[in-house]
């Protein structure tokens, strides 16, 4: 390299640096800590960096784009190693290890966004063609243990996210990706580096002012038909025990939902208790119907309730995380199992491979994924009921409701096993968007908290606290729409894949 070549390069520091103070602003504007308008500037540093870096290898390229998205993703999920340490039964200094290579993993999806990035730009494609689609394309395709939107920035503002009904998070994702684009190419032209970008002026104004506009429509519009549709009067029970105390006290955690339950009862008329994930420990029959008078005892109302079901298939006991539905006559109906296992938790990777795992990982369960996503059924309603993490799922969550058309949606879930970390509201706020995209109410009953309800829109309505014992009252209405993310899904995301392949193989004949 010559020294000319050499001077015109712009330092390695400043692009590192660019590259990291844009995956703070991302991490701090996502929802954990959710200052959200950091999400709107959070990858004008990044684009800035990747442009500097045109003039050095693609190994640049993919080091800067890592570097974005190992400290955003390390950020956002600090919690984890709290998790790892709890939920595997590893010590500290291991789960801090696997939590560094869950980081470097992870920001490979930002590698390979800052590689695409590249190759189209040294392709001729500008920055304003590339940038939103290339971001749609990593947040869809990218296989991430739990599912990570830039949406999910924006959940508190009830307009815009209601978008959401018509592309998912992924729409909603468009639009933040859109607001940092013309902030980079407006900051760029007063640098006097690019000309005025008019045309991303108006059609970010359009799309921002039409998101609004649908925005207040929907709103107006789910609500009249809140307003007219049937009421199911809920109560939601947590009883707060510990994630080691509900197996080691099991009598004690039956003892606490059943008083609880008998408080609710006592306060009014309901046509449903819900107890969380795993409320039941002991192990439960799954040939049904079944009587349930055993754990009702003397309540009246119908409950549904998380517990551990098992059956032996040819020699070999198998443990499912079970949802029970118990009619008001105490017979137990319909059941659903849990389909989406959490690694760890509920199995290790090769774990049947390598039985050896499990003595090392003694916290690890291991249980068998279930077989279908059909509703349980209380009455004439249909209810779909997503276990633990599967209603962060957008998709699976639209296969269970494509499949059983519910006409509510009743999460349980068990977050204990993160402690008093950002999870557990982390959880709750991702979870928003599927109310929005399938336009019905979704309950989350939850051991330690946060359990809540949060409406059609997105509202949280109700909620408890974080390690509390309480209860919660709640009327929901009970809906049956199909929008147009139910039918479509990520509509945006193969719109992504089929304009980044597009752009892959034409040249542009202007160059960068």
């Amino acid at each position: 390299m010559n020294d000319a070549r050499t001077k015109s390069l712009a330092p390695r520091t400043k692009i590192y640096g660019l590259s990291f103070i844009g995956a703070v602003l991302h991490f701090l504007g996502w929802a954990g800590f959710g200052i959200w308008p950091f999400a709107l500037v959070c990858m004008v540093p990044l684009l800035a960096a990747l442009e500097l870096g045109l003039d050095r290898g693609w190994r640049h390229s993919l080091a800067v784009g890592w570097l974005y998205g190992v400290v955003s993703y390390a950020g956002g999920y600090h919690w984890l190693v709290e998790f790892l340490e709890v939920f595997s039964g590893y010590g500290l200094a291991l789960s801090a290890l696997i939590f560094f290579l869950f980081c470097i993993y992870l920001g490979f999806d930002y590698a390979i966004y800052a590689v695409l990035y590249r190759a189209l730009r040294t392709r001729g494609w500008s920055t304003a063609a590339i940038a939103v689609p290339v971001l749609l394309l990593m947040e869809w395709g990218y296989p991430a243990l739990f599912p990570t939107y830039l949406a999910n920035s924006l959940h508190m503002l009830t307009w815009p996210t209601q978008i959401a009904d018509l592309g998912g998070p992924l729409l909603v994702t468009a639009l933040i990706g859109a607001i940092n684009l013309t902030i980079y190419e407006t900051w760029q032209w007063r640098k006097k580096r690019r000309a005025a970008p008019r045309w991303l002026w108006g059609i970010t104004t359009a799309a921002v002012l039409s998101a609004t506009t649908y925005g207040a429509i929907r709103v107006r519009q789910i609500e009249a038909r809140m307003a007219d549709a049937p009421v199911l009067r809920l109560g939601i029970v947590q009883v707060n025990m510990g994630i080691f105390d509900k197996w080691d006290e099991a009598l004690e955690g039956h003892r606490r939902h059943l008083e609880q339950s008998h408080e609710l009862e006592d306060e009014g008329e309901l046509d449903l208790l819900v107890w969380p994930e795993s409320a039941i420990v002991r192990s439960l029959p799954r040939k049904l119907p079944w009587n349930g008078d055993r754990i009702r005892r003397d309540l009246e109302t119908p409950i549904l309730f998380g517990g551990v079901s098992t059956d032996e298939v040819d020699g070999e006991r198998r443990v499912y995380n079970t949802v029970f539905a118990m009619d008001a006559d105490g017979m137990v109906r319909s059941t659903y199992d849990k389909t989406y296992l959490l690694m760890f938790g509920e199995y290790l990777p090769f774990g049947e491979t390598f039985p050896i795992l499990y003595e090392l990982s003694p916290n690890s369960g291991r249980f068998t994924k279930g077989s279908h996503v059909r509703p349980v059924i209380l009455g004439e309603w249909r209810i779909s009921t997503p276990v633990c993490y599967e209603d962060i799922l957008a998709r699976f969550t639209r296969k269970m409701v494509r499949e059983a058309k519910p006409h509510l949606m009743i999460n349980l879930t068990n977050d204990a096993w993160f402690g008093d970390t950002q999870e557990p509201a982390i959880h709750l706020l991702l979870s928003k968007y599927r109310a929005i995209e399938h336009r019905r109410y979704l309950v989350r009953s939850t051991n330690s908290g946060i359990s809540a309800v949060i409406d059609p829109l997105g509202r949280v309505v109700a909620q408890s606290g974080l390690l509390t014992r309480e209860n919660l009252r709640a009327d929901v209405h009970m809906l049956e729409e199909d929008t147009i993310y139910t039918m479509l899904g990520d509509w945006p995301g193969w719109l992504s894949l089929l304009a980044v392949g597009w752009m892959l193989t034409v040249r542009r004949s202007v160059g960068r």
